[in-house]
């Protein structure tokens, strides 16, 4: 398991923006990853993302390593954003597009 949350950390660590979801965002694979996608897409900055359904061992895992239960999460800047009721009032109060910017334009490390 510990090597899992290394997996996990680097992950964090080495994408200022991060989506653990299920599914892809061309194919999300449930209306929750699909909702947060589209509210990343309309930032228009690139973002990670990670498949739990091809990742079970994540899956199982990441809702330990943030204590949160739920799929999906979003990272940014290696800080728990939320799961896609967060991420979706962010994006309504326009508090989300500051962020996503600010992150995506942080030189590389």
């Amino acid at each position: 398991m510990s090597d899992v949350m290394d997996t996990i950390r680097e992950q964090i660590a080495s994408n200022p923006i991060i989506l653990y979801m299920k599914g892809t965002p061309q194919q999300p694979m449930c209306g929750f990853s699909a909702r947060t996608v589209q509210c990343l897409m309309a930032c228009g900055k690139p973002f990670s993302y990670v498949d739990i359904l091809s990742h079970p061992e994540i899956r199982a895992t990441l809702p330990d390593f943030a204590d949160w239960p739920t799929f999906p999460q979003l990272y940014v800047d290696g800080e728990l954003v939320g799961g896609c009721d967060i991420v979706t009032e962010l994006y309504e109060t326009g508090e989300l597009q500051p962020l996503v910017e600010s992150a995506a334009d942080q030189p590389e490390a």
